[in-house]
């Protein structure tokens, strides 16, 4: 049997714009034609972002393209989307994102072990304009550091 292509999305924005405190690991509830679109690797989370409604927590513009077999069967690219956690760690984050100036940002969709999408969701905090120069002045370094070791 041929091995499927991994699926790895990541939202490169989050790690420039915040400093990224906690991370945790949630499910989506997904429709079959947003799987599959996934599979394709037709997903972009950049501009998503997470909030409570109640006691359960959602994803908002985490745009996943139609499918192109889907027919009328085809999902709504910009719907809004339920995250599957532990009773726990939902009183976590709600306790840790009520604090002012911490957001839910995903961090990156993936494909587990077992073969189901999940998505990597982290409390960030803003970072200021000084905070992001010092990490271009990392990766810069660190890519340097790189060159010189080949």
């Amino acid at each position: 049997m041929a091995k499927l292509k991994e699926v790895h999305i990541p939202n490169k924005k989050a790690g420039f714009e915040y400093i990224l405190l906690m991370r945790f690991t949630a499910g989506m509830e997904l429709t079959g034609t947003e799987v599959k679109s996934i599979r394709n690797g037709n997903a972009n989370i950049n501009d998503a972002f997470c909030f409570f409604k109640g006691e359960e927590l959602f994803i908002r513009n985490m745009n996943i393209g139609t499918f192109k077999q889907g027919s009328i069967f085809n999902h709504e690219p910009l719907r809004i989307r339920k995250l599957l956690l532990r009773k726990k760690e939902l009183l976590k984050i709600k306790n840790k994102s009520s604090e002012k100036g911490v957001a839910i940002i995903p961090v990156k969709l993936f494909e587990s072990e077992r073969g189901f999408l999940k998505i990597e969701i982290a409390l960030g905090q803003g970072k200021k304009a000084y905070d992001k120069r010092e990490s271009i002045k990392e990766r810069d370094v660190q890519r340097d550091l790189r060159r010189v070791e080949s």
